[in-house]
This record gives structure tokens, sequence and C-alpha cells, in this order.
């Protein structure tokens, strides 16, 4: 078989509420959960082992190999269906980091739910779907809405999911100040200011119209984050002054942000703005998938 490649596109929670925490410290959410046409990039081959090799912008920041969720989801599928024997096929896999780690985009855990679609494909692999399920839970909270691949609802600790009614075309201009935010102390200094569920998502015709009711739901770490680094409210509020910026927000704990657009003219338009006007160490100027990538071959 030839090799192949799939796009593992940035997460983006258009509105993220925290309703409370469970006794075992995991915490209730509820998300409208959406991805990027920009992501990373992985790609596999047959092979006798199982490797990994990571390039790209940000392969530098990539902890031990030992830990990385790629790897994990590999000998997860690998153990999960049985295929973990000696002598069982491996893969090559590379990995081309393009999105920033660590950054409340969920790029860690797009990857690992990229690695189980390619490898389930390269290896003949069918798991249940609750196995399956079970599988990306099991890597993080987050890696089941990453394998869904598509505007969701997701609720609980992040494992019940529904389809999110169809959104309208949308730009998003997704960018990263550079600012080191690990999520534990965010949710620690959010100390129990616990907000409830946003109403059901009316049908939106166009950008306009999702930009204004997102303006009445919330990023509920938002205002923690902010707490612990000010400068994160100060990009905010230069994003939301860019020309034609119809909403700006903060995703999952930051400290990546996006801004909404109606057009690609704008959006692009003002990414050039906050390119020359703010310090960005990364940005991505995008859009909203309707539906998940489809695997390529390469």
């Amino acid at each position: 078989m030839s090799g192949l490649r799939l796009i593992a596109p940035a997460k983006l929670n258009l509105y993220l509420h925290v309703l409370g925490r469970r006794a075992d410290g995991y915490h209730l959410l509820d998300s409208l959960v959406a991805f990027t046409a920009f992501g990373d990039q992985l790609s596999v081959w047959p092979d006798s082992a199982l490797s990994l090799q990571i390039t790209g912008p940000f392969a530098d920041g990539i902890g031990p190999l030992v830990r990385n969720l790629v790897l994990r989801a590999a000998n997860g599928l690998a153990q999960a269906a049985g295929i973990n024997q000696p002598g069982a096929p491996g893969a090559r896999i590379e990995l081309v980091k393009n999105l920033p780690p660590a950054s409340g985009i969920g790029g860690g855990s797009s990857d690992a739910a990229a690695t189980i679609r390619l490898l389930s494909k390269l290896w003949n692999v069918t798991l249940e779907p609750e196995q399956e399920h079970k599988l990306a839970l099991g890597l993080g909270a987050d890696v089941p809405v990453c394998l869904f691949g598509a505007p969701a609802l997701m609720r609980g600790i992040g494992e019940t999911l529904a389809p999110a009614p169809a959104l309208p075309p949308l730009y998003v201009l997704v960018a990263n100040p550079g600012i080191a935010m690990p999520t534990g102390p965010v949710f620690e200094k959010l100390a129990g200011r616990f907000g409830a569920c946003a109403p059901p998502l009316p049908e939106m015709a166009d950008a306009t119209a999702v930009a204004r009711w997102l303006a009445g739901q919330r990023n509920d770490l938002q205002p923690p984050a902010i707490e612990l680094a000010p400068e994160i409210g100060v990009f905010l509020d230069a994003m939301a002054a860019l020309p034609g910026c119809l909403l700006a927000r903060m995703s999952g704990s930051g400290a990546s942000c996006f801004a909404l657009f109606a057009m690609a003219e704008a959006m692009n338009g003002a990414a050039a703005i906050l390119k020359q006007r703010h310090p960005v160490v990364w940005h991505a100027a995008t859009e909203i998938l309707h539906n998940r990538p489809a695997i390529q071959t390469c």
C-alpha cells in the first residue's frame, strides 16, 4: 500500500462553558467545537516497526517521544485491535508540527485522532464505535471530538458528542501571542466560578448571526487565564479592534485566540495588520471546516 496523509486540524472552542467539577477532579463542559482548514500534517507508510519523525516549525516544542500522543494512539490502536504481538504490522509515521503545542487549540489531540484514522486504514482495522470511543477518550478528553472532526456540541468531560447544526461560511484568524498557559493553573484559577449550559444552537444564516449569538455565550476559562497573564486580554483587545472582526475570543485554556470574519479578504487584511501592530508568535488565516478532512494517498 502507498502512504496515507491527513490534516490534523486546529480545534477551536467557539464557546466553552464550565458547568461543574466531578469528584474525580474532571470538569464538566458545554462547548461548541469547530475545526479549521489549517493544522498539523500526519503521513504514514507501511513498515516492519513503529517509528515517528517530527518536523515543522514547532517540532522543537514537542516533549519526549515516549509521551507523544501520536505513538500512544498508535500503540493503543494496535492493542485494541489485537495486532501488537511480535511480527504485527508497523508504520513509519511523519508529523509536520504546524500548530504551537499546549496552546488551547488541541494540536496533540488532533494528531492522536488523525493517527487513529490513518492507521486504521493502513492496517485494515475496524474497531467497534464504542471501542474506538474508549480508545480516544483514554488518550485525552479532547481526542473524541477531534476524531469526530466536524462542528460538534461537546458535553460531559468531552465524551458526549452531538453534531452541531450546519454553520454558514466562517473565516477565522487564529493567533498565539507566545504566552505559556498550562491548563491546570487556569482551571485552578477558575476556583468554582461555574456557569450554565448554552441555550439550543439556532439556525444561523451568516457569519454575522453566528458572531452575534456567540457573543451571548462565554469561554469560562478566559477570565482566569487573563488573571494569570493579563497580556492575553491586551492581545484579545487588539484582535477585536481589527477591521471586519465580528468576534474575538480565547480558545480552550489559551493562550491562542481567534477572530471571526465574514469575508476572506477582511481576514487576510486583518492578519497583516495584527502581525504589524502586535507581537505574534504564530498565526493562521483560515476557515472553519464543515466536514472532517479526508484521507489522501501520498
